[in-house]
């Protein structure tokens, strides 16, 4: 593959394959509402873009971490359900409010910061409740349900989902999963009435009794694998191809990179490319001779990376290829695609896919494929 002379790596982003991702999704979710996380900019493909397929597949209720992020989404598709998951910042009730941004309540501080702002103005303005059913991360303590029951009871005033999040989802035989799904199941007895939420991608694909009535599924969506141990059944959402900017002879002895640390066995060629650290290629995707490091696609045949990954490139031995299938400079190699998908690039590089997919800032193009039946404009 040539890329565009001039440029950097491309970056492609299938909002038809998100869509089906999600499609796929809601038919697991069966009764509940189906969600869609666009957080982290989207898990790097773009919020806007990402929200907008995702609303033209069917997604009316969106999750972000912060409210810059939700005003992304709000103004990409006015009309969304947008929760905040990091709750309400001081001093910020104004804009959540102005914004139609409801941001998710896990402390006492924040709920009295929501309530007086809803009694200020004579408004019960919409909201969500976290619970911490074993994570130790945001949420109310279990010992503050009743609390907050009686608190919010006194006033009249119900929020419009009560939410956690399972520490262990990705091991779905976990003990843990069974004993914050009890744990939530006790919580939610202090709401009834209220629509709950539990599971995440992970969460989903662990069983019905997780699904309550919103699931809020995020690396499914963008193709990535949410369950340990399991074939991943999502479509891949992003491919990147980066530039070969040189090939070069090496000789047998001689060493790679920073440090030295991977030393040649043999004669060989080499594929120096325009893709670093800095462009989200994990430096502990580094190879020597006593470790692999990640690998990337040049000519239709893996290729391993060799030596430590650099600032702006990284050396891949293309010996492989053979004397008769030399790529030229302004050749891509495939670093995620159809042979080499994000959880095989997590792997190697001891990392997550979340990881790998919210690094990529890099110094490339973007390119939106398959609309993902997206309205005009």
């Amino acid at each position: 593959m040539a890329l565009t002379s001039g440029l950097g790596g491309q970056l492609s982003i299938d909002l038809g394959a998100l869509a089906r991702n999600w499609r796929a999704l809601d038919k697991v979710s069966a009764g509940a509402l189906t969600g869609a996380v666009v957080k982290a900019d989207a898990y790097g493909t773009g919020i806007t873009m990402a929200s907008k397929a995702l609303h033209a597949a069917g997604a009316r209720f969106f999750f972000t971490a912060t409210p810059d992020e939700g005003m992304a989404v709000r103004a990409a598709v006015p009309d969304a359900h947008i929760f905040i998951l990091n709750g309400l910042y001081p001093g910020a009730a104004n804009l959540y409010i102005r914004q139609n941004l409801m941001p998710i309540i896990s402390s006492m501080a924040m709920l009295e910061e929501w309530l007086a702002k809803c009694l200020e103005r004579n408004e019960a303005y919409p909201s969500a409740f976290h619970f911490d059913t074993g994570m130790n991360r945001l949420g109310f303590r279990l010992n503050e349900a009743t609390l907050v029951r009686d608190r919010i009871q006194a006033l009249g005033y119900a929020p419009q989902m009560v939410m956690s999040h399972l520490a262990c989802a990705d091991q779905p035989s976990h003990e843990k999963n069974r004993t914050q799904l009890a744990l939530f199941g006790s919580v939610m007895t202090q709401f009834p009435g209220i629509p709950a939420s539990l599971a995440n991608s992970a969460g989903m694909m662990t069983g019905r009794d997780y699904h309550f009535q919103m699931v809020r599924p995020g690396i499914a969506l963008y193709g990535g694998r949410a369950v340990n141990g399991r074939k991943n059944p999502m479509a891949p959402v992003v491919t990147l191809h980066v530039p070969i900017v040189q090939v070069k002879e090496a000789r047998t002895g001689e060493t790679v990179g920073y440090g030295a640390s991977h030393a040649l066995s043999r004669d060989s060629r080499l594929a120096i490319l325009s893709h670093g650290y800095a462009d989200g290629f994990l430096r502990s995707l580094s190879a020597s001779n006593t470790r692999p490091g990640g690998k990337v696609v040049i000519r239709g045949k893996v290729c391993p990376v060799i030596g430590k990954v650099s600032m702006d490139q990284v050396t891949v031995d293309i010996t492989e290829l053979g004397p008769d299938n030399i790529p030229n400079p302004g050749e891509g190699a495939e670093v995620l695609g159809n042979l080499l998908g994000v959880d095989d690039l997590a792997d190697a590089g001891g990392t997550i896919g979340y990881e790998i997919l919210t690094s990529l800032k890099g110094r490339y193009s973007r390119n939106y494929v398959g609309d993902g039946n997206l309205p005009p404009g």
